[in-house]
C-alpha cells in the first residue's frame, strides 16, 4: 500500500487540497466502475445463456460503467496534471521564498548548482507525490475489489489467489526500500555535477587563463560514472520487480482460472461467473501496477528530504518599530559576536559611528570586514550583542522602513530588471527619474549609460558591462535612496583611480546628511574617512583617525605599505570636496591630532601583536 505524503509534501498543499480531493474521488469512482463491470458482464452472459434473449438492460449497464470509467479516468489525468504543475510551482516558490527571506549566510550555505537541482528536478519529484498518492487509491481499490469479487463468487477462487499474496507483498516492500535508496544516491550525484558545472561557468575566464579546461571537464564529469551506476541500479530494481511480477502474476491468474474451471465443472458456478472470475483475477493481480506509483512516491520522498532543510530555514524576524524622524543616522554596535560552526567570525565588536560621519573598515582578508558591513545594515543578525540605529535596535525596526533607510553597494552587485534604468531603480520603492539620473551622475555612471544604444532604457541583456561599470550601477542604486545609513562593501574595488575619486567626492557630499560605512582595501578610502575601524581576526584592534593609526607598522601592513609616513586628516564635516593630496602631505603626523581611540577586545591578542615594533 502506498505511503502517505511526507510532511514536506503536506505543508505546501494549501489551496491544492480541493483538486487533490477531486482527483482521489474521481480515481475511486473509476475504480468502483471497473470493479462493478465484471459482475454486470457475468449477469449479461448468464441471461443470454439461460434465457436465450439479448439482455439489453445488462448491456446498457455495462456500457454506462465503461463510459463512466473512461470519463473519470480522463478527469483524473486532467486534474492530476494541472494540480501537479500548480503544486510544483507552489513548492518552488516556497523554497525560494525561504532562501531569500533567511540570512544570506544560511541561504548561501547550499551551492548554487545544488540549489538549482533542488528547485528543478527535486521540487518536481516531491510535488508529484500528493497526486500520485491520490491516484494510487484506484490502484488499491482495483485489486481489493477483484479479491472481494472472487470471494463473493466462489471462496475457493479467492483462496487460490491468496496463495501467492505473501510473496507479492514482500516484492513490493523490497521495491520501495531499494528504490528510495537508489533515488537518494542518484539525486546526490546529480546535485554534485550541477554544483561543479556552476562553479566552472562562474570561473570560465580563470579556467581559460590557466589552461585547465580539460582538467575541469574531467572534474565535472567524474561523478557521471557513479550517476550512471545509480541510474542502472534504479532500472535494475524496477526491471527485477517487473520481471518477477511478469512471472508471478500470470501464474496466479492461471491458478485462479484453473480453480474456477474445476468449480464450473462441478456445477458450483455459472458461465457468467466464470467470465466474472476471469476479469476479477486480472483486477486482483493488477496490484503489480502499484510498482510504478510506489517507485514515484519513493523518489518523491527522497526529493522532499533534500528540500526539507531549505523549507525549515528560519526567516529573519522583524517587528514594526519606527526610527526617529529627525535621527542623524548614529550607528552603534555593542558586544557583537558572530559564530559559525563553533568558530568566532566576529567577537566582542563594539564601536559607534556618529550620525552624518564616515567610517572606513579595514583589515586583512578574513578579518571580518564584510561581516561587520552585513551586521551593520542587518543583512544578518549577530549571535549575541546589539546593533542600533539612532538608538533603535535594528531587529525591532519595520523591514520596509529599514531597507528604505539603509542602502548597500557591493563589490559584485546583482543587476536585475528589464533595463539599465530598472537596475538602478530596483528596491523596496522606486525612485523618480530625476533621482535615478542624479544618482547615476554621482556614481560616474551617467556618461557610459548615455553611450548605450537606448541610454537608460537599454535592455540589460544588450548592455555589455565591465566590472567597473557594474559597480557604478550598484553605487547608483545605493545613491538613489538617500537614507540615513549608506554601506559600501568594497564597492569601488573595480574602479580606476579617477572614477574612484569622483565617487569619493559624491560620498563626501553626504557629510552631515547620512552615515557612511566603507569597507576599504585601498588607502585612499581610509584617507577620506572621518575615522577608521581596524579589524584583526574578527576583533576590533583599534578605532581612530587614519593618520593616528598610521604610526603602527602593523596598520601600514594592512595596505601592504611598509614605511610610508602617515597622511593628513580627512576633510572637516560639511566639506563638499576633499582636498587633493600630494607627496608633501605624507611628511609627518600633525601635532594637534588627537590620539587614536583604542577599543581593544575583551579577548586581547598577544602583546607582541598589539604593539608596534
Amino acid at each position: 500500500m502506498p505511503s502517505p505524503p511526507s510532511a514536506t509534501s503536506v505543508r505546501f498543499l494549501g489551496t491544492g487540497r480541493l483538486p487533490l480531493a477531486a482527483v482521489a474521488v474521481c480515481s475511486a469512482l473509476a475504480a468502483l466502475a471497473a470493479v462493478a463491470l465484471p459482475a454486470a458482464l457475468g449477469t449479461a452472459v448468464d441471461e443470454l445463456v439461460t434465457e436465450g434473449r439479448i439482455p439489453w438492460s445488462a448491456l446498457l449497464l455495462c456500457a454506462g460503467l465503461t463510459a463512466a470509467e473512461v470519463v473519470l479516468d480522463a478527469l483524473v489525468a486532467l486534474l492530476g496534471g494541472t494540480t501537479t504543475a500548480a503544486l510544483t510551482a507552489r513548492l518552488r516558490t516556497l523554497v525560494l521564498d525561504r532562501v531569500v527571506r533567511t540570512e544570506p549566510r544560511r541561504g548561501g550555505a547550499v551551492p548554487a548548482g545544488d540549489l538549482t537541482t533542488r528547485l528543478t528536478a527535486n521540487a518536481a519529484d516531491a510535488a508529484a507525490v500528493p497526486v500520485t498518492a491520490a491516484t494510487a487509491v484506484a490502484g488499491v481499490l482495483l485489486p481489493l475489489g477483484g479479491i472481494v469479487g472472487l470471494f463473493l463468487i466462489d471462496p475457493w477462487t479467492g483462496l487460490a489467489l491468496l496463495i501467492g499474496a505473501p510473496s507479492f507483498v514482500l516484492l513490493l516492500r523490497t521495491l520501495i526500500r531499494r528504490t528510495a535508496d537508489a533515488a537518494a544516491d542518484y539525486q546526490r550525484e546529480q546535485a554534485l555535477i550541477a554544483t561543479r558545472l556552476t562553479e566552472a561557468l562562474d570561473g570560465a575566464a580563470t579556467l581559460r587563463a590557466a589552461h585547465t579546461a580539460t582538467r575541469e571537464h574531467a572534474r565535472i564529469t567524474e561523478p557521471l560514472t557513479d550517476l550512471a551506476a545509480h541510474g542502472r541500479r534504479t532500472w535494475q530494481i524496477h526491471g527485477s520487480a517487473a520481471g518477477t511480477s511478469a512471472v508471478l502474476l500470470p501464474l496466479l491468474s492461471l491458478l485462479v482460472l484453473a480453480v474456477a474451471g474445476l468449480r464450473l465443472a462441478a456445477g458450483a458456478i455459472s458461465v457468467g461467473d466464470l467470465l466474472a472470475v476471469s476479469r476479477y483475477a486480472v483486477l486482483a493481480v493488477g496490484l503489480g501496477s502499484l510498482t510504478g506509483a510506489l517507485g514515484a512516491i519513493a523518489r518523491g520522498k527522497s526529493a522532499a528530504a533534500r528540500l526539507e532543510p531549505l523549507l525549515t530555514l528560519p526567516p529573519v524576524p522583524h517587528l514594526s518599530r519606527s526610527l526617529p524622524a529627525d535621527g542623524p543616522g548614529t550607528l552603534e554596535l555593542r558586544d557583537v559576536d558572530v559564530v559559525q560552526d563553533g568558530q568566532y567570525l566576529l567577537r566582542g565588536v563594539t564601536f559607534s559611528v556618529p550620525g552624518g560621519t564616515s567610517l572606513a573598515v579595514v583589515g586583512r582578508s578574513g578579518s571580518g570586514k564584510s561581516l561587520v558591513a552585513a551586521v551593520a545594515g542587518r543583512l544578518i543578525d549577530p549571535d549575541s550583542g546589539t546593533v542600533s540605529l539612532d538608538g533603535v535596535p535594528l531587529d525591532t525596526v519595520d523591514p520596509e522602513l529599514l531597507r528604505h533607510e539603509v542602502g548597500y553597494a557591493f563589490a559584485r552587485p546583482a543587476l536585475w530588471g528589464e533595463t539599465v534604468e530598472d537596475s538602478i531603480a530596483a528596491g523596496a520603492t522606486r525612485p523618480t527619474d530625476t533621482q535615478i539620473r542624479t544618482a547615476a551622475r554621482a556614481a560616474s555612471a551617467d556618461g557610459f549609460i548615455r553611450l548605450l544604444p537606448l541610454g537608460y532604457r537599454t535592455p540589460l541583456d544588450r548592455a555589455p558591462l565591465s566590472g567597473g561599470e557594474r559597480q557604478r550601477l550598484g553605487l547608483a542604486r545605493a545613491f538613489a535612496r538617500s537614507g540615513r545609513l549608506l554601506i559600501l562593501d568594497d564597492a569601488t574595488s573595480s574602479l580606476d583611480t579617477v572614477t574612484e575619486r569622483q565617487v569619493q567626492q559624491a560620498l563626501a557630499s553626504h557629510t552631515g546628511r547620512s552615515t557612511r560605512i566603507v569597507v576599504a582595501h585601498r588607502i585612499s578610502s581610509a584617507l577620506q574617512a572621518d575615522r577608521v575601524l581596524w579589524l584583526e581576526d574578527g576583533e576590533v584592534r583599534a578605532v581612530g583617525r587614519h593618520g593616528d593609526l598610521w604610526a603602527d607598522p602593523a596598520y601600514r601592513q594592512v595596505f601592504h605599505l611598509a614605511a610610508v609616513p602617515p597622511a593628513p586628516a580627512p576633510p572637516a564635516p560639511g566639506a563638499t570636496e576633499p582636498p587633493a593630496y600630494t607627496e608633501a602631505h605624507f611628511s609627518a603626523v600633525p601635532a594637534s591630532r588627537p590620539p587614536a581611540e583604542n577599543h581593544t577586545s575583551p579577548h586581547p591578542q598577544r602583546r607582541s601583536d598589539r604593539e608596534a615594533p
